[in-house]
């Protein structure tokens, strides 16, 4: 889609032209946080990564959900219940799951009472092999299981989509 029909389709759906920009940018320090823990907790060992996400990636979500801002991270495969998505990131979510693999995609939904929702693709990375992949060590499964009994985010191969940053924001 190119960007002047996006700005059409936002002006047209009552959603503020500059709303996806400033969503992109309210998730971004949440992205980046959770990403540069999980990298430190890999160097240490698997474990430690299992940690930052049960424990770091909530206390971010909320660190970083200030007024009139709130963000998360969400998928179709869930490791932990808590992270299941708030109803508006169904929709998106889907559809970005058939978006290209790696491109930078995301939506916008118009939430109704001055808000605005955003959903970015979230990519499996290499890192995220280690705990997510087709092949995990039996050390690290076992952490999972013992952690997550209900865990469902295995199974993954580099590229494939994981679900979504998101972003709910109050709009001017």
């Amino acid at each position: 889609m190119n960007a002047p029909l996006i700005a059409l389709t936002l002006v047209l759906a009552g959603v503020p032209e500059d709303a996806a920009p400033a969503a992109k940018e309210k998730v971004k320090p949440f992205k980046l946080a959770l990403k540069e823990a999980l990298t430190r907790a890999l160097e240490k060992s698997p474990v430690a990564a299992i940690e930052v996400c049960a424990k770091d990636a909530p206390a971010l979500a909320k660190q970083y959900s200030t007024k009139g801002v709130k963000v998360g991270r969400a998928a179709f495969k869930l490791r932990n219940e808590k992270n299941a998505a708030p109803a508006w990131v169904k929709e998106p979510m889907e559809s970005l799951s058939k978006e290209k693999p790696g491109t930078d995609a995301s939506r916008l939904v118009d939430l109704k009472d001055g808000k605005v929702g955003y959903a970015e693709a979230m990519w499996v990375q290499p890192m995220c092999l280690t705990c997510h992949g087709t092949t995990i060590e039996a050390s690290v499964a076992a952490t999972l299981k013992a952690k997550y009994p209900k865990d469902a985010a295995t199974g993954f191969n580099e590229g494939d989509f994981r679900g979504v940053f998101w972003v709910e924001l109050s709009t001017p």
